[in-house]
């Protein structure tokens, strides 16, 4: 059996859920970020939503369960 074109795809994979939680890590901080602004302003939330796709109700559970400071 061959199996240098599984492992490669394997390998393609691994990689790409890499990717993927390191950009939903990012995603999630900078939302946050957004969200935490000082300066915040009426519609700040609205545009976060329209940027990440979230619902309110997401952005709600994301502050909720989020620590005080966002890991680096």
């Amino acid at each position: 059996m061959d199996t240098a074109k599984l492992e490669l795809a394997a390998q393609r994979y691994r990689e790409a859920v890499e990717a993927l939680e390191g950009a939903q890590f990012d995603l999630r901080t900078e939302a946050l970020a957004a969200l935490r602004q000082e300066d915040a302003r009426p519609g700040d939330e609205d545009e976060v939503a329209r940027i990440t796709g979230w619902s309110r109700e997401d952005l709600r559970r994301l502050v909720e369960g989020a620590p005080d400071e966002p890991r680096p």
